[in-house]
């Protein structure tokens, strides 16, 4: 009875421990998501002379899983230009992401 307890408790491990290693990060839409964009804006021909340009970038998907740009805060035109042209109506891989939702992404450019 005792040789039954411990196999049954060192399954229980062996399982609990498998769970906890799996990818988190896979069933977080938002983390895809941004990495996706991310993606999109990396080549850019922006000209950065002094330091950085910073974005504020306002989204939603629609059900055909494109990006529709709402508002890009920055003080520099051309970023606004170089954003809105890269993301919107862009297809992205949009998996558990609310439709209609209203998303906020961080955008920077360095020199």
């Amino acid at each position: 009875m005792r040789k039954i307890s411990l196999v049954l408790v060192a399954a229980m491990l062996l399982i609990s421990g498998n769970v906890l290693a799996s990818d988190i990060d896979a069933n977080k839409p938002g983390k895809s998501l941004s990495t996706q964009i991310q993606k999109m804006l990396a080549d850019n021909s922006l000209n950065v002379q002094e330091g950085e340009l910073y974005a504020q970038v306002r989204f939603t998907l629609n059900k055909e899983g494109e990006i529709v740009v709402l508002s890009v805060d920055t003080e520099d035109a051309d970023l606004e230009g170089f954003v809105k042209g890269r993301l919107n109506y862009k297809k992205v891989d949009a998996q558990n992401i609310e439709e209609g939702k209203m998303y906020t992404v961080s955008v920077r450019v360095t020199a």
